[in-house]
């Protein structure tokens, strides 16, 4: 059984992918991305190549993903990528349209900046493009700058 944390009545977290997730998480991506800010399958591609380099990591080290779900679903994640003994990389933030609102976004990239200090991490980093505001807005206000 893998552990999972219950964030609301119906969405939890959990660490490790398990069958069918990492198909959903694109499907999300992909779909949803299209929709609210004009992405294509370019885009949906580049995240299925970060999460499947995630999943078939043989030596993940202090690499981790925060996935959340509901219903069994997934409907949310973040990555944290070790890049060196010193610095990390922030991915694949995303919250599905159908639990947006409730903090969820906010609450994954909080959860994944404490990891890195804990690891002791000296560097976090992200890349982004212009138009995820959403996205943008979390991450300066969790202390992120450009």
């Amino acid at each position: 059984m893998r552990p999972t944390l219950l964030l609301t009545k119906e969405v939890s977290v959990c660490h490790q992918f398990s069958s069918g997730d990492l198909g959903h998480l694109i499907y999300i991506h992909g779909t949803q991305n299209v929709l609210d800010y004009g992405l294509n399958e370019v885009h949906e591609a580049y995240c299925a190549k970060i999460a499947a380099e995630f999943i078939l990591n043989p030596d993940p080290k202090r690499s981790k993903a925060w996935l959340l779900k509901k219903s069994n679903s997934i409907v949310g994640s973040v990555f944290i990528i070790e890049r060196s003994q010193i610095e990390a990389q922030l991915r694949l933030l995303f919250v599905d349209k159908s639990v947006r609102g409730a903090g969820l976004g906010r609450w994954l990239v909080q959860e994944a900046v404490e990891y890195c200090r804990l690891v002791e991490f000296q560097r976090l980093y992200l890349w982004t493009v212009k138009g995820l505001d959403r996205a943008i807005f979390i991450y300066e206000s969790v202390g992120f700058i450009q």
